[in-house]
């Protein structure tokens, strides 16, 4: 039997192999992704046991259904896939894009977030934002109503006014300016979310999921103004200089991916399975 060297290139190989399989694992964790992917672990173990046993027919047939994923998986995981190509186009690959003006733009953000969500808060009207950082939101802009105005708090009021035609739909800032009104979000598809979460909570939880954007929401029911980012969503307080202060360090900078070490990186992806169920099980929120 010829001797095999193990170099430290064998090392490294193994220690990046698990890596990756250990990042897509956090990636897919606590999404439908991870069923199917033990529903395929199924079929190979009892493809193998038929093979053992020379149930030919039943190997076949098993045999067939693993060809079969190997075309249906990449249609299956396409929001898992598109994650985890965001997430290395802003995870230091890639540096993010700048912040839109720097620190000087997000004071201006949040002091207008800041005030706009206290107003909603004491009103008790319901609303979602989106900031937009490293990763591009055209397409959801696009699919709202295009204003491309400058970001108000009188602005903001009015579009979140109740009966206003974009009342419904998210707002998307660009800078210092309103890019949409009115958005169509992603709605998170992580499986523990608890069924008595409403659709803007999982509308801010989808759109930080998929991109490094920040997401400020409202709720109508309870007045609580909650921040989400990287698919964790936090309370902020409902003062103007509670908010302002939230945002703030979220704010300053293109993106955090960009500037995270490893660890970080790691932690942000695990908070996404972990923190979410546990943050929404007490909440009160409409079903």
């Amino acid at each position: 039997m010829p001797h095999i060297a193990f170099t430290w290139y064998d090392a490294l190989d193994i220690v990046l192999t698990a890596y990756i399989v250990y990042v897509v694992l956090l990636l897919i964790r606590g999404t439908r992704a991870i069923q199917i992917l033990q529903g395929v672990a199924i079929v190979l173990v009892l493809r193998l046991i038929a093979e053992y046993l020379h149930l030919w027919t039943v190997f076949s047939i098993l045999d067939g259904l693993l060809i079969a994923s190997g075309v249906a998986i990449p249609i299956v995981f396409q929001p898992e896939l598109r994650r985890a190509l965001a997430h290395l186009g802003t995870g230091g690959f890639v540096e993010g894009r700048a912040a839109h003006g720097g620190i000087a733009s997000a004071d201006v953000v949040c002091a207008v977030l800041g005030r706009s969500g206290s107003v909603l808060s004491e009103r008790g009207v319901g609303a979602i934002f989106v900031v937009e950082r490293g990763t591009g939101l055209e397409e959801y802009v696009e699919s709202g109503r295009v204003l491309d105005a400058r970001l108000s708090s009188e602005l903001v009021l009015s579009l979140f006014t109740p009966k206003a035609p974009l009342h419904d739909g998210a707002i998307i800032i660009r800078g210092e300016r309103v890019a949409a009104a009115g958005c169509f979000l992603p709605l998170s598809d992580n499986a523990n979310l608890t069924p008595v979460m409403g659709t803007r909570h999982r509308a801010a939880l989808g759109i930080t999921e998929q991109t490094d954007a920040v997401a400020m929401l409202v709720s109508e029911e309870t007045g609580d103004v909650e921040l989400a980012v990287g698919g964790v969503i936090v309370g902020c307080g409902s003062s103007a200089d509670a908010i302002a202060s939230a945002l703030r360090p979220l704010l300053s900078r293109a993106s955090p991916s960009s500037h995270q070490s490893f660890v970080d990186r790691i932690r942000m992806l695990w908070n996404r399975g972990n923190g979410v169920a546990h943050r929404f099980g007490t909440t009160k929120l409409r079903p």
